[in-house]
């Protein structure tokens, strides 16, 4: 049996690697190595490794991170601590591989020690680019330190030859985020409601306002009231607002939000984790999702959703003719709010081709790993150099 370890230290991450799990879970060949870490495992982010129990996936280890501030300096500090878990982890249960998703710090710590290890590394959602969040170097060294790696489109598969990869180890498999959506038996409204205990009728919106960690003109405390502040004057929406992650300035959003909702929990709702069920049946029951997370750009399109993007967190990403694009301030976001709820943009949403949408992305991901295990597996990093005869130096 080959291990295959996994690492999940966010709500959302887990929620798009579940498919992946669960298809190693079910092989005869390969056996699962679960590290649970970050915001799983502190309360203030709703203890989001329950979910992974209540699904039935049996987790390896917990590997704390000490995550009791978002500043740079604690949040640095956590690094530290999960470093030295991963480390005693890999040395104990010796992986064949290690899956990792996406660009945040506590991935960026898995990948270092896997490659200190000499544990080949397959990387999924590399060759991105969010030009306004850190998370955008986070994941370019990511791509570096790994074996295989799996784009969710065809620009991104080339960006990530144009690092230096070789052409034969990158693959455009598509978005795990938009298989769940085709793969999963969502929720009824009445099952919804039931659940959150939040009357759904009208017309609902989702936000989800993430930090801007390479931010703008504006502080976090400002983008987040310009939002509210356009929010508040649309009574007659309904709002579910998902908490921010644990990224440094994650915790004054939080504050905000539920500040917000003692003054408006007649028509709002504040939630720290939905978990991948119940967010995209919510999703498919809202108008319009707002904010700068990642599922606008990649999930809402699938669903037939509008998107309005704030900001910078999300520049550079391929994205549908569903999504708009807006500033930090009040004027911008109204506007935005109200082309988003337009009848035009409505029945255009309905229709957009989702550039994120691959076949069986789960499967061929866990199909290529295990041809790549069933080769002698090569950890030299050989720069594969693309042809520049037309580019000046300097230019």
């Amino acid at each position: 049996m080959r291990k295959i370890c996994v690492v999940t230290g966010t709500r959302a991450e887990y929620g798009l690697l579940k498919p992946v799990i669960k298809r190693i879970v079910e092989d005869e060949e390969l056996q699962l190595l679960l590290y649970v870490t970050g915001a799983h495992l502190v309360p203030e982010f709703g203890l989001t490794y329950k979910e992974i129990e209540n699904d039935g996936i049996p987790i390896s280890r917990k590997i704390e991170m000490l995550l009791s501030s978002d500043t740079p300096c604690a949040v640095t500090k956590s690094m530290g601590v999960e470093l030295l878990g991963i480390a005693d982890a890999l040395q104990e249960d010796v992986p064949d591989l290690i899956i990792l998703l996406g660009d945040r710090y506590e991935i960026l710590v898995a990948a270092m020690a896997a490659m200190l290890f000499r544990i080949p590394i397959a990387h999924i959602h590399g060759g991105e680019t969010t030009i306004g969040a850190i998370d955008e170097s986070i994941r370019h060294s990511i791509t570096k330190m790994s074996q295989l790696h799996f784009a969710t489109t065809e620009e991104y598969r080339k960006r990530i030859i144009q690092l230096g990869e070789n052409p034969k180890r990158v693959f455009n498999t598509g978005a795990l985020g938009v298989e769940n959506i085709k793969q999963l038996k969502l929720l009824s409204k009445q099952e919804l409601e039931k659940q959150m205990k939040f009357n759904l009728d009208g017309d609902v919106i989702m936000v989800t306002y993430h930090p801007v960690t390479l931010e703008g003109d504006l502080s976090i405390e400002e983008q987040v009231c310009a939002l509210l502040e356009v929010i508040e004057k649309h009574a007659e929406l309904k709002i579910i607002f998902t908490k921010a992650n644990a990224d440094a300035g994650g915790r004054v959003i939080n504050k905000i939000l539920d500040e917000f909702y003692k003054k408006n929990s007649e028509r709002c709702i504040v939630v720290s984790s939905l978990g991948q069920l119940r967010y995209l049946s919510a999703l498919r029951m809202c108008k319009v999702v707002v904010g700068n997370s990642s599922s606008g750009i990649i999930e809402a399109p699938s669903l037939g959703i509008p998107t309005i993007n704030i900001g910078d967190r999300q520049t550079g990403r391929v994205r549908a003719e569903s999504v708009i694009d807006c500033r930090y301030d009040a004027e911008s976001i109204e506007k935005a709010l109200r082309q988003s709820l337009s009848a035009d943009m409505q029945a255009k949403a309905q229709k957009v081709v989702n550039p994120y949408e691959g076949q069986d992305t789960s499967r061929q991901i866990v199909k290529i790993i295990k041809e790549y295990m069933n080769k002698k597996c090569d950890m030299q990093k050989k720069f594969y150099d693309i042809p520049f005869e037309n580019l000046e130096e300097g230019k």
